[in-house]
């Protein structure tokens, strides 16, 4: 079918997007998945690259209008390591694997514009569409820059679309600025001396020294950062001991780290490494803190985004474009793109329960709305 002159084939969609999400693959191992969108882009006789970044796909389409700007567009392909839930036709066949943010919707709407422009080739520029690996790692974007592809792909822009299941179907949400925030997963090592339970003085106990470290990691937040800023330090995982009468030798921390500012992030590891050195003191335990699996947090650039804004009116309706709301505590990497290039992060509404619920299933109702967005958006762009 045609929907306001883009080129849809819903059931050709929604069975693709289905398929992704029935073959589930998590970071850098996906393969099928990977295959399967350089089987479509060659099947619509677009330029194919695969490799990029370990299993990043990169297809281009140049216009027949000659010069003009080149615009990139990126879907994330990986899924979750967890456990799905839902009980749809179209369930997760691996157990433990799942695509519980989304991935899958991304990947097949993408899919969608490249159909589109493999058969409307009339115009000037070129369409870049990115097929990212390993979103959920916060490695898959660093991969991709990492094999060059900027200067490979000579993309001017960048954007992407994420689905927003707390913004209701036929609503879009682009902020100029802060979309999402840093993520720095805290992992802190304690090592000390083990005994016996009857002999504490005997010990250095790193248990005592992770209850101290719990209580005083809040004082990063309450007493460190300015009350006008936002920002979050939770501890998630303890692991120390077997036994009850036993002080075990080792304790380990785990927590995840967010921040809208870079320098309030700055601010806030300098305090947690702080913290960490004087209750390695007091407690005479060896305490080490390391900040992994890291991506900064995801800021719009303005002109791009107000043109995400403007396009999206055209597609959504002006009152159901989305322009002023709280940016979401998540974070993506796809913010190392947009520290490199000019470009935005948008949301799709799509209803339901929340991403990374055991029951989370993307909406296909939206899927032409992402479709029709992404085509506008590239064209409107290439012709900027």
């Amino acid at each position: 079918m045609k929907t306001n002159t883009v080129d849809i084939d819903i059931d050709e969609l929604v069975a693709l997007r289905r398929d992704i999400h029935a073959n589930p693959e998590v970071a850098f191992d996906e393969h099928r998945t990977s295959e399967l969108v350089a089987a479509k882009l060659q099947a619509w006789d677009i330029e194919t690259h695969t490799g990029i970044g370990g299993t990043g796909v990169v297809g281009v389409v140049h216009g027949l209008r000659g010069k003009g700007r080149t615009i990139a567009l990126r879907a994330d392909m990986d899924a979750l390591p967890m456990q799905e839930e839902g009980v749809p036709m179209h369930r997760s066949q691996r157990a433990g694997v799942f695509h519980g943010c989304g991935h899958d919707g991304h990947t097949a709407m993408l899919l969608g514009a490249a159909r589109h422009f493999s058969g409307h080739r009339d115009f000037a520029g070129t369409v870049v569409l990115v097929f990212q690996p390993a979103e959920e790692t916060g490695g898959g974007a660093n991969a991709m820059l990492a094999d060059d592809i900027e200067t490979r792909f000579g993309y001017d822009e960048i954007y992407a679309l994420h689905n927003a299941p707390h913004f209701p179907p036929g609503t879009f949400g682009v902020l100029d600025g802060a979309m999402l925030a840093s993520c720095d997963e805290i992992v802190i090592d304690i090592q000390g001396v083990g005994g016996h339970g009857s002999a504490p003085e005997k010990t250095k106990d790193p248990v005592m020294a992770a209850a101290q470290l719990i209580c005083a990691l809040q004082t990063v937040v309450s007493r460190s950062i300015d009350p006008g800023a936002t920002a979050v330090l939770s501890i998630g995982s303890v692991h120390a001991g077997s036994a009850p009468n036993v002080i075990p030798s080792h304790a380990a921390l785990t927590g995840t780290l967010r921040a809208f500012d870079e320098s309030v992030r700055t601010q806030m590891k300098s305090r947690i490494r702080a913290i960490c050195e004087g209750i390695a003191m007091t407690s005479e335990c060896a305490i080490s803190v390391a900040f992994c699996n890291s991506s900064p947090a995801t800021i719009n650039h303005r002109e791009q985004a107000q043109a995400a804004a403007r396009v999206a009116n055209d597609i959504f309706g002006a009152p159901n474009v989305l322009r002023d709301f709280a940016p979401l505590n998540g974070s993506e990497d796809f913010s190392e793109f947009l520290l490199r290039k000019p470009g935005a992060y948008a949301l799709l509404g799509q209803g339901g329960v929340y991403c990374h619920h055991p029951e989370f299933d993307f909406n296909d109702d939206v899927l032409p709305l992402g479709v029709r967005f992404f085509v506008a958006l590239a064209l409107d762009r290439c012709a900027a």
